[in-house]
């Protein structure tokens, strides 16, 4: 005998949770399968415990400018307590995510499920859920690449638990995931390295912001090696030998693979069902997230459209209301504002400075950098920055894209104005909060330079 609901949601991360809760608040009789832990990649082994852990790596800043502001500090750091604390944290999390889908009536299972049929799910305890609906959110998951020696090498999953910190250590890739896990093994004393086959880190986001996290990563003596990767990993005593591309060879006692992350739709049935995916193995969704087969859905990183967490989570509501509800609700794609947790910090909403010259004739751009004020008393001179791009005839803001201390706090609230269409003589209306970095964005005179078809002039 199969049990029958209205909907099945197969996976417990932040998108399959919020799916759940809100369609099982609209009425929906509504169980969630979940293998591993609820909370998803984002809670379990992503976005919460790396944040953790940026923290942990910079008090090492903190500590550097103590005493220009009369502290004396002697310190030291164990790599074991801050997992330990970070492992009571997630757990707490993970018991958060349990009561909130019970206090919503939500059924639990703790198994693996797989699509048998457009309206049919079976457990892995042998159990059969029928459904009139299913939504397929079981995220993503990082991946090795198919090269020899590769299990020598770690991903970010197995960066959470290791067992001791590595002296030295060889990161491959340039996005979010890599420039991150530099920011924290090099704030933590790891002689870090990154490697990326391309010319510069973080791709499609706006050159200054590029340049700036490089020149700043430097100075905190990450290594930077690009134009190459790697090919091969062999044991070479406690330590791996890597193999280059381009044929040098080092040894580093830890190698962590960061070069993207996969659709986790291997083995779910979904070809059975006749559900499409793209050459990827991401689900082909339309706008309401409905797959090729019409009784099921899927949002969040199965799906390749963005993978980050708010967005999984729009995703999940945007469901519960187009089919429970009968409020067809969409997500705004084009304006997703961003974090990226590295030394220092990264905020960016909106078009970078490339796209808004592709799109636009002419495009203005305010420009500034300056010490945080937090360094001032010391001697450190690293410079924080604001950029904002407006369309030269309206004065509409573009993108905005901030390098700094509270990049992440501040970008959120950014992303309100450009949401509603505001342009620089908004900006200019508002009155400044001061002392504070943000205020920049409200008391920018003049452009620095305008761009005319493609050509850098004075405004």
């Amino acid at each position: 005998m199969s049990e029958k609901f209205d909907l099945v949601v197969i996976g417990g991360g932040s998108g399959g949770v919020r799916a759940a809760r809100v369609s099982a608040q609209l009425g929906a009789k509504v169980a969630i399968v979940e293998e591993y832990r609820y909370g998803g990649t984002c809670v379990i082994r992503g976005c919460v415990p790396k944040k953790l852990f940026v923290y942990a790596s910079r008090f090492g800043d903190l500590f550097d400018v103590a005493p220009s502001f009369g502290w004396t500090v002697d310190a030291s750091f164990d790599w074991p307590t801050l997992l330990a604390n970070k492992d009571k944290e997630i757990d707490r999390l993970e018991r958060i995510y349990e009561t909130l889908l019970d206090g919503s009536g939500v059924t639990i299972f703790k198994a693996r499920a797989k699509v048998t049929g457009p309206n049919a799910v079976e457990l892995s305890t042998g159990e059969q859920l029928e459904a009139e609906r299913i939504l397929i959110a079981t995220g993503g998951a990082p991946f090795k690449p198919d090269i020899e020696g590769s299990d020598l090498g770690i991903t970010s999953n197995e960066a959470f638990h290791l067992q001791s910190l590595p002296r030295t250590i060889l990161i491959e890739g340039g996005g979010y995931i890599a420039v991150e896990f530099a920011t924290i093994f090099a704030g933590l004393g790891v002689d870090t390295t990154l490697v990326y086959r391309r010319d510069r880190i973080l791709r499609g986001f706006d050159h200054d912001v590029r340049d700036g996290l490089e020149d700043a990563l430097r100075e905190r003596g990450v290594r930077f090696r690009y134009g190459y990767h790697i090919s091969k990993l062999r044991k070479d005593g406690e330590g791996v030998c890597v193999s280059f591309s381009h044929g040098e060879e080092a040894t580093f006692d830890a190698v962590m693979f960061a070069t993207g992350r996969h659709p986790n739709t291997g083995d779910l049935g979904l070809d059975t069902a006749g559900v499409q995916l793209d050459q990827t193995g991401a689900v082909v969704v339309d706008e309401y997230s409905r797959s090729s087969v019409p009784s099921i859905y899927a949002v969040g990183d199965v799906t390749g459209r963005a993978a980050l967490t708010p967005v999984a989570i729009r995703e999940g509501a945007a469901f519960a209301q187009t089919v429970y509800n009968n409020t067809p609700t969409t997500v705004p794609y084009h304006l997703i504002p961003t974090a990226v947790f590295s030394e220092p910090e990264i905020g960016t909403v909106g078009m970078s400075e490339e796209d808004a010259a592709e799109r636009y004739r002419s495009i203005d751009v305010y420009l500034t950098r300056f010490r945080p004020m937090m360094n001032t008393l010391s001697d450190r001179q690293e410079k924080m920055m604001l950029k904002l791009i407006t369309e030269t005839d309206t004065g509409r803001i573009l993108g905005c894209h901030i390098l700094g201390p509270g990049a992440g706090e501040m970008i959120q609230l950014v992303a309100i104005p450009l949401g509603m269409g505001g342009t620089m003589a908004d900006f200019n209306h508002t009155i400044a909060v001061h002392p504070t970095a943000a205020e920049e964005l409200v008391t920018f005179k003049s452009p620095s330079y305008r761009v005319v078809d493609g050509e850098k002039c004075n405004p």
